[in-house]
């Protein structure tokens, strides 16, 4: 038996790309999967809402709550995590999947846009940190944050500073829970990718050559994985890239990950890893 068997999942997103995938790679080893995510009906252009996933997770060998949260809105994720324990009894992960990007200088951004990344990249995290973690104690619990390590690289920190600050919001405070919770049997893990991943918002933005220099969103639900399973493995570092937590429990041949196998020599790095 999975040693995920029964045990639950509280993920903001997930009903597509990156999160979808890791909600799956769980289901496969037959947790409880709750995706608490905004997407009630299907998008014109992006495919998945929280029903087709919870849909896809049962029929993986999981078991699934669908719940329509729009993670700026802290009654409804304190309302999402009280569901989650009436239905399933207690939560043993939090993921904080669900995330705005905007690729603008300071000088491009119009506020509301960014009270948005603000809003999903650390001001829901924070809310969902502290409302779970009565829970996470109960259970001895788990975080995983997508975010990146900080790089504080010039070229980074001038492209595009208010998503940046958001996220690197969003990696302070996995640092600084991470710090509270040590010593009370919780992990806090925060996971990035290294290089572009082929999801359908990559395609809207990068087109055919963006995603044919991505890899498979399956890299990051491996390395989300390991991470959650393996977590006394990776005790000594909070900030995980998605390659080097496969590369760190003897992952090395990664080019079956890549979307264009032709193409897995040329593989593109995401935001801030390495210089800009």
């Amino acid at each position: 038996m999975s040693a995920w068997q029964g045990k639950t999942l509280f993920m903001t997103g997930g009903s597509r790309g990156i999160g979808r995938e890791i909600a799956l790679r769980f289901a496969r080893e037959g947790a409880n999967v709750v995706i608490a995510a905004k997407t009630d009906q299907p998008h014109a252009r992006l495919p998945g809402t929280v029903h087709s996933v919870a849909e896809e997770i049962k029929a993986a060998g999981g078991q699934a709550l669908a719940l329509v949260v729009d993670a700026r809105d802290e009654a409804q994720l304190v309302a999402a995590i009280a569901q989650t324990i009436e239905h399933f009894g207690g939560i043993d992960v939090l993921v904080n999947n669900a995330g705005f990007i905007g690729v603008t200088p300071i000088a491009a951004t119009q506020t509301k846009h960014y009270d948005l990344m603000h809003a999903l990249n650390s001001r829901a995290p924070m809310i969902t940190m502290r409302e779970c973690l009565p829970h996470l104690l109960k259970s001895g619990g788990q975080v995983l944050n997508l975010c990146p390590p900080i790089n504080l690289d010039p070229g980074w920190l001038g492209a595009f500073a208010p998503y940046t600050s958001t996220k690197y919001a969003m990696t302070l405070l996995s640092l600084g829970f991470q710090q509270e919770v040590a010593n009370r049997g919780v992990q806090v893990r925060t996971l990035w990718p290294a290089t572009l991943i082929a999801t359908a918002a990559v395609g809207m933005t990068a087109g055919e050559a963006g995603l044919a220099m991505a890899r498979k969103p399956a890299i990051m639900a491996d390395a989300a994985y390991a991470l959650l399973t393996e977590g006394e493995r990776f005790a000594n570092e909070v900030c995980w890239l998605d390659e080097t937590a496969l590369r760190h429990i003897g992952v090395t041949e990664l080019d079956g990950y890549a979307n264009d196998p032709s193409q897995a020599a040329n593989i593109q790095r995401d935001f801030y890893v390495g210089t800009f």
